[in-house]
């Protein structure tokens, strides 16, 4: 099932995602055979960013918790909110 990981960053924490950045993409090479889709939300003028949005496969909502608790950027403490949300592919 896919399930898509929306996070939003806290304010003022650009200096965590970077510190973390190489961690967080080493963490999704590792799933990359789960990845249908993955990247960063970014400001309004496209100059930071402010976020993550990935559209995965799962067996089920506790592997996709299971996935999104272990991201290092989750536990360097960098994201206001993670939501998770059941997904369906139509295009």
């Amino acid at each position: 099932m896919h399930f898509v990981i929306i996070c939003t960053d806290k304010s003022g924490h650009g200096e965590v995602r970077a510190a973390n950045r190489d961690d967080h993409v080493a963490y999704l090479k590792a799933h990359a055979a789960q990845i249908v889709t993955a990247g960063p939300t970014l400001s309004e003028d496209g100059s930071a960013m402010t976020g993550s949005v990935l559209v995965m496969e799962f067996a089920d909502r506790a592997a996709a918790q299971t996935f999104a608790d272990g991201d290092p950027y989750k536990k360097a403490g960098l994201f206001e909110s993670v939501e998770i949300k059941p997904w369906k592919k139509v295009f």
